[in-house]
C-alpha cells in the first residue's frame, strides 16, 4: 500500500480495512487479518496496526474476540456507510458544490454524472 503523507497512517490502514468491508471483501462475522499479519504486509509497525484497530473498534467495525482475534461487526458494513456518506455530504460535497460553481457547470455539463448516480440507484434496488 502506498501511504500519504497528509494523513497519519493508522487512519489510511482503518480506511484500508473500511474499503475492504464496504466492497465486500471481507464480510460480517469474518476474521480480519492479525495484527501482526497486516503489518509485515503493510510494512508498518505492530503498534500502528494495533491503533487502527483499536478505533475501529471504537466505530464498532470490528470486535476483538480474545485469544481469537479480530472480527468483522454485524453491522459494520451499515455503519460505516452511515459514517462516510455524513463525512462526504459535510467534509467534501461542499468543496465540490463549490467548484461547480466556480467552474460555472450546468446540468448539461453533468448529465454523464446524473446518469452515472441514476445507473447505481437501478444496480443496487
Amino acid at each position: 500500500m502506498e501511504f500519504n503523507e497528509t494523513k497519519n497512517i493508522f487512519l489510511q490502514i482503518r480506511d484500508w480495512v473500511a474499503d475492504q468491508i464496504l466492497q465486500g471483501k471481507i464480510v460480517a462475522g469474518e476474521k480480519v487479518p492479525s495484527v501482526r499479519e497486516l503489518a509485515v504486509d503493510m510494512e508498518v509497525n505492530r503498534n500502528t496496526v494495533m491503533r487502527s484497530y483499536s478505533l475501529m473498534e471504537e466505530e464498532g467495525i470490528i470486535e476483538n474476540k480474545r485469544g481469537i482475534g479480530f472480527f468483522v461487526a454485524a453491522d459494520a458494513k451499515r455503519n460505516l456507510l452511515k459514517m462516510q456518506k455524513q463525512t462526504f455530504l459535510k467534509d467534501e460535497l461542499p468543496s465540490i458544490l463549490h467548484q461547480i460553481e466556480v467552474l460555472k457547470l450546468n446540468s448539461e455539463d453533468l448529465q454523464i454524472l446524473i446518469q452515472t448516480i441514476q445507473s447505481n440507484d437501478h444496480a443496487n434496488q
